[in-house]
């Protein structure tokens, strides 16, 4: 079988980058993923979901206002955000009733299978055999992480998932990627140094504020709109894990936000 991008089954790694060498036993290296946009493919999915919903309420939503000012951005707050830009009242159980309804139309659209960022599936595979420790940070529900960890044959070697569920504020703030470096810390030895992956610019925020190294992916967003993370790539493919030895930041673990 193979998933929508053309790449092997789950768990096939046959085409799996080289480690090249495990990372330094002196520390951990941690490596943070981001989920739509990172893993897998579904920016498209998830606009379509959201201008449908607030269409129903009448609502305008665009993709080019989308892109510039929501993507990255967790389902309530998108809601919200859309309301208050048309000048409409929102009570709270209608941003609930109004977000929970776009992730099922989410989960509708995707339920026949998920597009993967290119080269995902080999190169976390070859990350975890390298030693990396591996989170998932995204304001993306729980279920729908798990889902496409599964599809993407990676959900074994992930060690930590925090989704929107998790924390009282998302992205741009680092609440997230805080927590999982604090899951991730528990019997590691240290010092902790991380990487993530991010697609926009909240992400990078998240990440950058959390003192962790970022490479940006041009999946959601041209190269050309990508600034201030350490790398671009296009996708995972044709990189290995041993490309980003130079982007680990030591990390100061907090204790999360209650």
């Amino acid at each position: 079988m193979t998933a929508p991008d053309g790449q092997r089954a789950a768990h096939d790694t046959s085409d799996a980058p080289s480690a090249r060498s495990r990372h330094d036993a002196s520390g951990t290296d941690l490596l943070l993923l981001d989920y739509n946009g990172v893993i897998v493919n579904d920016e498209p999915v998830h606009f379509a979901a959201l201008r449908d919903v607030l269409a129903v309420e009448r609502v305008p939503m665009d993709r080019a206002t989308y892109d510039a000012a929501y993507l990255g951005l967790d389902d309530r707050t998108c809601v919200a955000m859309a309301f208050a830009q048309a000048g409409r009242p929102l009570e709270p159980a209608a941003l609930e009733r109004l977000a929970a309804r776009k992730a099922e139309w989410y989960a509708e659209t995707v339920r026949a299978g998920l597009p993967l960022v290119a080269g995902v599936r080999p190169f976390v595979r070859a990350a975890a055999d390298a030693g990396i420790a591996i989170g998932v940070v995204s304001g993306a529900l729980r279920r729908e992480i798990a889902a496409g960890l599964e599809w993407a044959g990676i959900a074994d070697v992930v060690r930590c998932v925090v989704g929107t569920e998790d924390v009282a504020v998302g992205k741009p703030d680092p609440a997230g990627y805080r927590l999982a470096l604090a899951r991730l810390a528990e019997g590691a030895r240290a010092p902790l140094r991380a990487v993530a992956f991010e697609d926009s610019g909240p992400g990078l925020a998240a990440a950058r504020a959390a003192s962790a190294g970022c490479v940006l992916l041009a999946t959601s967003f041209p190269k050309g709109r990508l600034t201030g993370g350490d790398a671009v790539w296009d996708s995972f493919a044709g990189h290995a894990p041993a490309d980003l030895a130079p982007l680990f930041r030591e990390v100061d673990v907090r204790p999360p936000r209650t």
